[in-house]
């Protein structure tokens, strides 16, 4: 179709958002002023355009909502879980593995990984900082060592394939047809462990020599450096341990873990059938409810009704902290769908046009028809997004960008999105900007949170493209 002021409109505010994370400025108003702007275009009205910035924000809210709950509900059950002081118990079993620096290490690696599928590393790392560093520092391992190892298994590994919760591969597919949650969950689970293997195999090469006998005077000459001012203030949260503290810290792991295996043997085995798009999530958050009602009451039965109501309302605003800066800046991009751009300006959606395909289209005979410079292309469009800092808000545009040129290079669109959804969250998780959750890593650690940043371009960069060249070959 020929190309109108909108479309240009809407090419010239996605290049305004790209450039304005570059800039390390906020997007959110370049987003909402853009909607304004591509409404007041396509529809004629002035009117429409200042109703449209209301509609995309509360669209893109409507299809979100899921994610911000299941982010509010396992932040509420991660609260709950250190009232009744069973998170010290679940990580007593790692202090006594973690006897050199080197077995620390990957300690740290494995278990910043499983904690931070169902919790997110945001809130997961407060847990794995300040009971294990200490414990990693003493047998020998650096305060830098560990924290790449946190940072690059949590914010990078976990948090790139978001296998469990599907935040992520919801995000990606939500703003096109082609695209499924469920496909792209399963190859950037692949993707991210390869992106994982490689970055964590090099940083582990490159701090291997700093690697010291394990002693307490390791743990000493730590405690005595660094800024205070560094640290982490946590919430103070009233803890009652008690005698039911070790059967939760037992209980909580052992129920997630058999639905890990009841998800993978779904997902990769025909001996279950198989679960719908959005089932793994809801299955994960109905759990974690009970279970925060059952600790609830084991912890107090009388005062179980406020209790469960704090660590919800707390998980909703910790939600909303993460993730709200998704929702103007996807708005947006779902202007991009001719289906929800429909609903947003209040149009036939089979008349509404697909403003970034169309661009796309119009655009392929300047794209190299080449397999490899697309996905370096959507690699590299995913890295630059994530310089806002969370990685998740330009996930409907990498979606969206995806379907649009898998056509010209016959490469598998969910392969594509892929790529970009790693690349997003890899850089925009927290592994390479500074102005992320990883400054938590780094206060615990007491060093600075920009060494941390340069210490894990190498890795992290190496791993996205063998990862990227990974994809290319088996997918």
């Amino acid at each position: 179709m020929e190309l109108t002021l909108a479309h240009w409109l809407y090419l010239s505010g996605t290049l305004i958002i790209i450039l304005t994370m570059l800039f390390r400025q906020n997007v959110v108003v370049p987003a909402l002023v853009m909607s304004f702007f591509v409404a007041w275009s396509f529809t004629g009205s002035f009117l429409d355009g200042v109703h449209a910035i209301f509609n995309a924000n509360l669209t893109a809210a409507t299809e979100l909502f899921n994610i911000f709950l299941i982010i509010a509900i396992m932040t509420a059950l991660l609260r709950s879980i250190q009232s009744i002081g069973a998170d010290e118990q679940m990580v007593k079993p790692f202090q006594k593995i973690m006897s050199t620096g080197t077995l620390s290490f990957w300690v740290l690696v494995v278990v910043t990984y499983f904690l931070s599928l169902f919790f997110w590393p945001a809130p997961a790392v407060p847990l794995i900082g300040a009971l294990l560093i200490p414990v990693a520092i003493q047998a020998g391992l650096s305060p830098m060592g560990a924290a790449v190892a946190i940072s690059l298994s949590g914010h990078g590994m976990a948090l790139s394939s978001d296998f469990i919760l599907k935040v992520a591969p919801e995000l990606t597919a939500s703003s096109s047809s082609a695209l499924e949650a469920s496909a792209i969950g399963e190859q950037t689970l692949i993707l991210s462990l390869v992106a994982g293997a490689v970055s964590l195999t090099i940083a582990y090469l490159m701090f291997r020599k700093s690697i010291r006998k394990p002693s307490k005077q390791n743990l000493t000459e730590w405690e005595e450096s660094g800024d205070d001012d560094l640290k982490l203030k946590s919430d103070d949260n009233e803890v009652k341990k008690g005698k039911y503290s070790p059967v939760f810290a037992f209980l909580v792991p052992s129920v997630f873990l058999v639905i890990v295996a009841y998800v993978v043997l779904t997902t990769f085995s025909d001996a279950l059938p198989a679960m719908e798009d959005g089932a793994g999530s809801s299955l994960v958050g109905g759990t974690a409810v009970i279970l925060i009602i059952v600790m609830s009451l084991f912890r107090n039965y009388k005062e179980t009704l406020q209790e469960v109501s704090d660590h919800i309302v707390n998980g909703f605003v910790f939600a909303f902290k993460v993730m709200g800066l998704v929702i103007p800046v996807a708005a947006f991009f779902f202007i991009g769908s001719g289906e929800l751009a429909g609903q947003i300006f209040g149009t036939d959606p089979d008349t509404t046009p697909a403003f970034l395909f169309d661009l796309v289209q119009e655009g392929q005979g300047y794209i190299p028809d080449n397999a490899f410079f697309t996905a370096l292309g959507i690699l590299v469009l995913g890295m630059v997004s994530g310089l806002d800092g969370s990685g998740f808000s330009a996930l409907p545009l990498i979606g969206s960008l995806s379907e649009a040129l898998a056509a010209s290079t016959g490469i598998d669109p969910t392969t594509l999105a892929s790529i970009g959804q790693i690349g997003a969250i890899w850089v925009g998780g927290g592994t390479l900007v500074a102005w992320s959750p990883i400054v938590a890593i780094a206060g615990f650690a007491k060093i600075s949170v920009i060494d941390l940043v340069r210490k894990s371009f190498i890795p992290v960069v190496t791993g996205l493209l063998a990862t990227m060249i990974f994809a290319l070959l088996f997918f």
